[in-house]
């Protein structure tokens, strides 16, 4: 089933329910900075964050250094923002407030 891409009002009532998102100016994907006390609480919200995403068969665009991890989400397939993506944002929000060590 192919996601459809959200309407940028949809989009921007959504950011409303997430802390720390941002839009780009294309309105095209969401990105937020994760920071961690060290390397090790980092890597293990990327494990629960991996976990989330193949669960979602949602996988983000991420890069990892030491204790910071730089997220940006989008739907390639519809071009743009989706369910999916918030819904992935959701657990990632969820797995970061564990603090998982």
């Amino acid at each position: 089933m192919k996601m459809e891409r959200l309407e940028r009002t949809a989009v921007e009532a959504q950011l409303t329910e997430l802390s720390g998102w941002a839009l780009n100016d294309a309105g095209s994907s969401i990105s937020k900075t994760f920071k961690f006390a060290n390397f090790v609480e980092a890597f293990g919200f990327m494990t629960q964050a991996a976990l989330a995403a193949e669960k979602l068969n949602h996988h983000p665009e991420w890069f990892n250094v030491y204790s910071r991890v730089d997220v940006t989400l989008n739907t390639h397939d519809a071009g743009g923002l989706t369910e999916l993506d918030f819904k992935l944002a959701k657990a990632m929000e969820k797995a970061a407030a564990r603090g998982v060590v």
